[in-house]
């Protein structure tokens, strides 16, 4: 028996296929009542309290009304299982739609269309932000910092960006600069709270006119713009980016402040983390390595770092 195979018998499920195997393996199943997607989570990445506080919380948001996918206790009632060889094991339930994008790939959407696709994530985003605020949380919710020090701090979350082995002495020193500008920026009072903290292409699903978002293993306390700067991180070479970013914006402003200036900051945030993703997980000579950077620093300069 595969370790899926033990999972999904917990939930009364069989292995439908594997969707990908990236920080997790996430596998669809079938479930007595219907499809399903479980997750066979990274061991040591989040610690299972972490994982239960994502499970609790997309629970009360999908109950909320906001289009996420909620957790499906298992035979037992358990959201998160442990299985056999120690790994944590969960379950969602199926979200329907197909991704906004893929990342690297531009998008071929006609623009009105696009805009109009961004502007209802603007709402969806605001709209999740809203209601998480509605709610009380757990006395034991424990979720990953994404605040000056989770982005910019001696031990940053996904790690020191402005010590990437791939980065040339003068990238080195602009990140270095860049890291000063990000802590002194982040000092500032800003709407602060839990967040999703991935809302990249692929973690956005559309279903005719309706958005929906899945993937919450990176969620944690941090900054609400940071979610619409994290959208819009995979689009700077996107020729009609400026439009893309104020559908954006003009979204999440229909019921929470939003501002250019502000989004575009956290669009550095999130160029900054994504540096410090590569390098404990890719290999040296990954050419993704030097996309992250250059991406970096022609937005660092752009901001004026």
């Amino acid at each position: 028996m595969t370790l899926a195979e033990e999972a999904t018998a917990l939930w009364g499920g069989r292995v439908l296929r594997l969707i990908h195997e990236r920080e997790n393996a996430v596998y669809e199943m079938a479930l007595p009542k219907g499809r399903a997607a479980l997750r066979l989570h990274r061991a040591g990445y989040q610690e299972p309290a972490a994982i239960r506080s994502e499970l609790w919380w997309c629970a009360a948001l999908a109950a909320e009304g906001v289009a996420v996918a909620a957790a499906l206790p298992s035979r037992s009632g358990a959201l998160l299982e442990r299985l056999s060889t120690g790994r944590l094991a969960s379950a969602i339930a199926w979200v329907e739609g197909e991704p906004l994008g893929q990342a690297g790939v531009p998008f071929t959407r006609p623009l009105p269309e696009l805009l109009r696709l961004h502007q209802a994530l603007g709402r969806l985003l605001a709209g999740m932000h809203r209601a998480t605020d509605r709610l009380t949380l757990p006395a034991d919710f424990i979720r990953p910092r994404w605040d000056a020090d989770g982005f910019a701090g001696e031990t940053p979350f996904w790690g020191r960006f402005w010590d990437h082995p791939a980065a040339s002495p003068e990238e080195a020193a602009l990140l270095s600069r860049t890291r000063a500008f990000l802590r002194e920026r982040l000092a500032e009072p800003r709407d602060f709270g839990p967040i999703h903290a991935d809302v990249l292409r692929e973690n956005v699903l559309v279903a005719g006119e309706a958005l929906s978002l899945i993937d919450f293993d990176d969620s944690g306390f941090g900054f609400r713009l940071y979610d619409l700067g994290t959208a819009l991180s995979q689009d700077l070479s996107e020729p009609h980016y400026p439009e893309i970013r104020d559908a954006l914006i003009a979204g999440y402003a229909e019921s929470r402040a939003a501002d250019v200036e502000g989004v575009e900051l956290f669009i550095l945030a999130r160029c900054c983390a994504s540096v410090g993703w590569t390098m404990p997980r890719l290999a040296p000579d990954d050419p993704v390595h030097r996309r992250q950077i250059a991406r970096l620093v022609a937005w660092a300069k752009r901001l004026g770092v």
